[in-house]
């Protein structure tokens, strides 16, 4: 009586795994078959890609000849000349630079930042000799009085007088300075 009952559950059993994995693999070839036939059916073709990519272009070409017309044709249009510009790189100093004005007892406050048209190269410079530079600029600063930095000609010649001592500094370094302009970020006095 115990045999039967054993052999009945290993029939029952292996029964149930039977449909257990007869299920599962049919549930996958129904998955398979629907997304064949849903995503499957239709082949790319290369051709009809192309033919969008001509009639855009060619749709842009137009649009951009009747623009250029238009622009001839209304002569109070001033058409801007076509000028070759480069890429002007920025680099801003961390922090402010603070410090005594010549013969004041007012002090100078500024963020200062700088700028090339020169590659990357003057900018990783800057930044590697930013030590010496903060020393060059705090010194420069100093060299100014207090009506000297008054109004934006003061701002302008103080500007000046950094950028001349950063690219004196750099080219001390590295044989080349390439700092164009100063920036002042923030400018008090105080």
């Amino acid at each position: 009586m115990a045999d039967e009952n054993t052999e009945e559950k290993k029939k029952g059993g292996l029964l149930k795994l039977l449909m257990f994995i007869g299920g599962g693999i049919l549930l996958i070839g129904i998955g398979l078959g629907v997304g064949f036939f849903l995503f499957g059916s239709k082949a790319a073709d290369p051709s009809e890609e192309i033919e969008e990519i001509i009639e855009r272009k060619m749709k842009e070409a137009e649009e951009a000849k009747e623009a250029q017309e238009a622009s001839e044709s209304d002569p109070d249009k001033k058409i801007a000349p076509e000028v070759e510009n480069f890429v002007t790189t920025y680099y801003e100093f961390s922090g402010t630079f603070t410090t005594n004005l010549r013969n004041s007892t007012k002090f100078l406050q500024v963020g200062i930042g700088v700028s090339t048209q020169y590659d990357d190269t003057v900018m990783a410079n800057v930044e590697m000799h930013q030590l010496s530079l903060r020393s060059e600029i705090l010194g420069m600063m100093s060299e100014f009085s207090e009506e000297e930095i008054q109004g934006k000609a003061g701002r302008d010649a103080l500007s000046a007088a950094i950028a001349e001592a950063i690219n004196k500094k750099l080219t001390e370094l590295e044989d080349f300075g390439g700092v164009e302009s100063v920036h002042f970020t923030s400018f008090m006095l105080q």
